[in-house]
This record gives structure tokens, sequence and C-alpha cells, in this order.
């Protein structure tokens, strides 16, 4: 009988509206042997008191204090005080389906070490949800149905935060939660993809994520989007440039200046193309756009596409497939 101990690790902060419903949501899970280590980041309401309720009358959660501030140094904390072969991670305003730990405990076992546990999740909201964070879940369930997450990493983060499982020797061979590099989930998803774990399929909704007006993800400004392209970059950087590739950024919008603009930054030569007229053959930052058929006559390029439209995408997916370009290995989309 599979009882190997989960690691449940949980940050809060003024969350008492939702906390009750979250850890009640971990005390029924089928799975029984599990721990949750709930580290308080500096609440001000009455989230400490729920905690320390709950750690008073099950002595699975336990309840420690943010020595520093902020999520990652509070995973950080919880992590360090943890026991678990398995490691997950929960957000303290959401809660988890009955058979989520059992499901990715199984899921593992059944697949081994260097494997990721990731499940369907899915948004709820009193006020209802909004159209970005719906197209976000149908996208993000499409991919975990069929384990293909990585394929689209450098569109948006792959892997729901708050619902993911691993080994712990996996889990520190991506280097756990050392790095301040925010937005900390899209950061160990990239280690994750880095360290070239495998995403097992999922067709289960394991996790019930809440959506309202003061949520980290709306509030923070660590989550604001010029964050999100500062990391994608970064990773395409280390994970895909080669100083013998040829970079070109396709799109001459708000992301692709912002790009093209870091590259002149650090030096890095590339081209840049782009379909609209209007643009085509002007100078921006001391490079000259040009229009994207030239990437005919560039050999072993690494495309980043900004491009948001969906029909225009499906247009440049076949432009690279005449090419006999792959998509996540010649040509990116960075949206």
């Amino acid at each position: 009988m599979v009882n190997s101990l989960v690691s449940i690790l949980i940050p809060f902060k003024d969350v008492e509206d939702y906390l009750e419903e979250c850890l009640n949501s971990i005390q029924n899970q089928t799975y029984k042997n599990w721990e949750v280590i709930a580290v308080n980041d500096g609440s001000v309401d009455n989230s400490l008191a729920i905690a320390t309720k709950f750690a008073t009358l099950d002595k699975r959660f336990k309840v420690l204090s943010n020595d520093e501030s902020g999520i990652i140094t509070a995973l950080r904390k919880a992590y360090k005080h943890c026991k678990g072969e398995y490691i997950s991670r929960m957000d303290a305003d959401d809660h988890m389906t009955p058979d989520r730990i059992q499901i990715m405990v199984h899921s593992l076992i059944d697949n081994g070490k260097g494997s990721l546990a990731v499940g369907k999740v899915k948004y709820f909201s009193k006020h209802g949800v909004n159209d970005g964070y719906d197209r976000y879940e149908k996208w993000l369930n499409k991919l975990t149905e069929t384990g293909t997450n990585f394929q689209e990493i450098y569109k948006e983060c792959v892997i729901p935060s708050p619902c993911w499982m691993v080994h712990k020797s996996d889990f520190d061979n991506c280097g756990a939660f050392t790095p301040d590099r925010y937005p900390e989930d899209y950061d160990l998803a990239f280690r994750f993809y880095e360290k070239e774990l495998t995403c097992i399929p999922c067709t289960s909704t394991l996790h019930y994520w809440r959506d309202y007006d003061n949520r980290t993800s709306r509030t923070s400004e660590h989550y604001a989007q010029n964050y999100f392209l500062d990391i994608k970059l970064h990773y395409f950087l280390k994970l895909e440039y080669q100083s013998t590739n040829e970079i070109v950024v396709w799109g001459a919008g708000k992301k692709g200046k912002k790009i093209a603009n870091t590259l002149v930054q650090k030096k890095i030569p590339f081209h840049w193309v782009c379909d609209n007229p209007k643009k085509i053959g002007k100078d921006i930052y001391g490079v000259q756009l040009k229009h994207f058929s030239i990437l005919k006559d560039i050999k072993n390029s690494k495309t980043i596409i900004t491009v948001a439209n969906e029909e225009e995408q499906l247009s440049i997916h076949s432009f690279f497939t005449e090419l006999n370009n792959t998509s996540a290995k010649d040509y990116f989309f960075f949206c």
C-alpha cells in the first residue's frame, strides 16, 4: 500500500475569508499521509488564528511565521521544515478536490522520478470569471490533458502554481525555491523545463482556483507583464540560444520593442521583422525592421514571435511549416 509522506506548502497572508475552506479541502483528502507547512507572511487579519486552530486539532498541520517578507521567502521557510518524499504547493485562497493528492501520488509512482504531476484547474469567482482567465484555463487544461505543457512554455506559465507535485529529489535538482526571480511560479516552471521533467497527462480537474480583485496575481507588481517578458527572454537566451544561432524578433508592438531593446542593451545581434508596411524600413533602437520573408534566407535561426492575434499566429505557423521549421525548437511564441 502506498503511504509516502506528501508535504503541502502554503504561504498565506490576509485570507481569513478563504483559508478555512482551503484547509478543510486538504483535511478531506482521500490520501491521508500528508503534512501541511503553512507560513504566515505578515497577516493582519484573522488568518493566523484560523491556521493555528487547525494545527491544534490536527498535528498534520504546522504553522510557522515568515522571518522576512514575500511569497518566495515564505516558501523557502516552508520547504526548509518539510519532511515529505513528495512536494506540492497550495494557494491559501483556493481549494482542492478530495482525490487530488491521491491521484498525483499514484501518477508519480507509476511514472517514476523525472516526472511532474499536474492537474486540470477550474477558475471560480462570485463575480464571474473574466475572459482572460477563462481563455487561460482552457489553454492550460488542453496542454495538461496531453502532458504537452512545455511545448508552449514561452506563451504563459504552463504549470498551475498551486497544482503540481514532484519527488523531493527532483525538486532539489531544479533548485527548489532558491532563486529570487519573479514571477516565482513561472520561474519554477522554466526550471522544471530546463531539467527536462516530464509532465504526466491528467484529464481530471484537481484544483479550484479562486479569482477576486485583491488576489496577489492581480495586485502585486511582481506579476506585471514586463516581469513575464523578462523571465521569458532570460530563459530563451539561457536554454535555446547559442552563439551560432541567428535571433529573429517578429513583431514591432509593445512586446516586440521591449524584447528588441533588451537585446540591444545586451549587445546581442538580431534581425527584426514584421508584416506591417508602415513599420517596414523603419529604424528603431538602431535596428531596421524588415519584411518577415527574409527568414527564408536566414540559416540556423531562432525566432521570437510577439504577435498575439490568434489568426495571425496560425498564418505564422503555416509560414514556418513551409520552411520545415519546428515550433518550440526553431520558433517560439512569446504571447
